[in-house]
């Protein structure tokens, strides 16, 4: 299975104390994780800062270094090319965002998100 992951789901590996990559191949096995560049690019402008949030940033940073880097669309916002990317190769995504996370679902594709603060689950429709 390949999943792309969401800035968000970067940032709750900090507030959750999570080993997101760890526990996404504990749920799903062998897993192909990819990270859009628009991602990247967003935890690089929100890791420039201070603070928690900017702290979250810097370490989501580390771990979206060892995945696989895929290019974005350039098209829309950061969420509207996660999800053309999503469908582009008919993946599931890892993220927190509901808005997303139901249009993902929308398009018949599995999400990963955050039960209880402690662990991932995988959801389909």
């Amino acid at each position: 299975m390949t999943v792309l992951i969401d800035t968000n789901a970067f940032l709750m590996a900090s507030q959750f104390k999570i080993d997101l990559l760890d526990e996404l191949k504990w749920l799903l096995g062998s897993v192909r994780i990819v990270v859009p560049d628009i991602v990247l690019s967003e935890l690089e402008g929100l890791s420039r800062g201070k603070g928690n949030h900017a702290a979250a940033a810097r370490l989501g940073l580390l771990f979206a270094r060892k995945c696989e880097v895929i290019p974005s669309s350039g098209i829309g916002t950061p969420d509207d090319q996660i999800l053309m990317s999503a469908r582009d190769l008919q993946c599931g995504v890892v993220t927190n965002d509901r808005r997303l996370r139901d249009q993902v679902l929308d398009e018949g594709l599995p999400v990963v998100s955050l039960a209880g603060k402690q662990k991932l689950e995988l959801i389909r429709r």
